[in-house]
């Protein structure tokens, strides 16, 4: 590993036409990525391929067409209007799989741009709370340029690496993208108890990020040897482990284990992972593979919606045609739990936005893709109920469903299934 003294120095590697892969979540290079963005001159057809990122994306900007092509397997905040300007792409694809993508070849990399931990005293170094899709990007990347971070977490799993794999280095010491966690509405606090009275003692958790997952968390705190192997970990689990709810004790995969791919919420959360022994931080196509999912009991996966119809098509990741997330693991955890040994999955989410648009529908919107199919749904919760969809034919999903729609909603949706589909419910 080569430490230089600038960013500007280290991106110099970067050439025309290649292929840059960015490291995710909150740990975000941004120091490589603006001195990277200010070559925009004398780069040309330079793809950047990412999932979640955070911070700035000065390589968006329309006047860097030229320089900069985007392709992202994740909408963020930070690149969805430039998704839905045009300037940038999309690529739908379950998180778990876009490992394999780097690995085998099918999308090779020239550079990595990654944010790693100081090494240890034996030369190691840590992805620390991103270790997702970040460490088979970086393995397979012809060149590797790191900020070592004094504020990146070593955590265990297999986001740890040995400096050897480091072509280049700049020492940068800024503080981690942190997301803080806003007080639960009165309707996530309803969907949260809804979704904890499905949550079985011994349970393995899957849980997103957001309102209603925190909430859901608040309400488990008189539940016993929970355990958790998810795709993402915030700052609500540390209070279950702390207080003995969480131990993992019942797992059969990674026991006494928390396993996730990776971790964003405030400094709680970094600080939790830090040298924590029961946390492995894993490569996604570990932690999302459904085969390694359904050996742990009872798995329950916990995922949200944008849009959902009267019989359980779910459409997670645009709003329309407009992309507004990703496809992510939703999938991938959603058939994990139903293959588990009385495993659930659930899908929750408000009936209606902030501006009364519902989000119980006939028919999803034009445009509107389906991430999770009808026949994969078990358990949909909205603050005003849970009904089981799985084995249910079509007209007893529709009733089920206008049954937990808002009030306001089900005469219309009544009247549209008729209308639609010669459905009398």
């Amino acid at each position: 590993m080569k430490i230089l003294d600038s960013a500007e120095e280290a991106v110099k590697i970067i050439k025309s036409n290649d292929r840059v892969f960015i490291h995710s979540a909150a740990a975000t290079p941004t120091v490589l990525v603006e001195a990277m963005s200010a070559r925009h001159r004398e780069l040309k057809n330079v793809e950047i391929v990412s999932i979640h990122t955070e911070g700035s994306v000065p390589y968006a900007k329309e006047e860097y067409t030229d320089s900069f092509i985007i392709n992202s397997f994740f909408v963020g905040k930070n690149i969805r209007p430039h998704i839905q300007s045009g300037r940038a792409n999309y690529i739908p694809i379950f998180l778990a799989e876009i490992p394999n993508l780097f690995r085998s070849g099918k999308m090779p990399l020239d550079v990595a741009l990654i944010t790693v931990s100081p090494p240890n005293k034996k030369g190691y170094c840590s992805l620390g709370c991103s270790v997702d899709v970040s460490n088979s990007a970086m393995d397979n990347a012809k060149h590797v340029i790191a900020q070592i971070n004094p504020n990146m977490p070593f955590v265990h799993g297999n986001g740890i690496i040995s400096v050897d794999k480091i072509d280049t280095a700049i020492y940068v010491d800024k503080p981690l993208f942190e997301l803080k966690s806003k007080p639960s509405t009165e309707i996530e606090k309803a969907i949260g108890q809804h979704i904890a009275e499905l949550v079985e003692d011994g349970a393995t958790l899957q849980m997103g990020i957001g309102g209603i997952p925190d909430a859901a968390l608040k309400f488990l705190t008189n539940h016993k040897n929970l355990g958790v192997h998810t795709e993402m970990m915030s700052d609500g689990l540390v209070d279950l482990v702390e207080k003995g709810v969480i131990n993992g004790m019942k797992k059969k995969i990674e026991f006494g284990k928390i396993v996730a791919g990776f971790a964003y919420g405030t400094r709680k959360i970094y600080d939790f992972i830090d040298e924590n022994p029961i946390v492995n931080m894993m490569d996604v196509g570990y932690t999302n593979d459904t085969r390694v999912i359904r050996q742990n009991p009872k798995v329950t996966a916990i995922n949200s919606a944008i849009e959902i119809d009267v019989f359980g098509q779910v459409c997670a990741d645009s709003i329309g045609p407009r992309h507004f997330s990703g496809i992510g693991g939703q999938m991938d955890f959603i058939r994990g739990a139903t293959l588990s040994k009385g495993g659930k999955a659930i899908i929750a989410l408000p009936t209606q936005t902030q501006k009364g648009i519902p989000r119980i529908v006939s028919t999803l919107k034009r445009g509107a893709p389906v991430v999770t199919t009808r026949a994969h749904v078990q358990h949909i919760i909205t603050e005003y109920g849970k009904v089981n969809l799985y084995g249910k034919n079509l007209k007893e999903r529709a009733k089920l469903m206008i049954g937990i729609a808002h009030p306001d909603h089900r005469e219309r949706l009544t009247k549209e299934v008729f209308e639609i589909y010669n459905i009398l419910v």
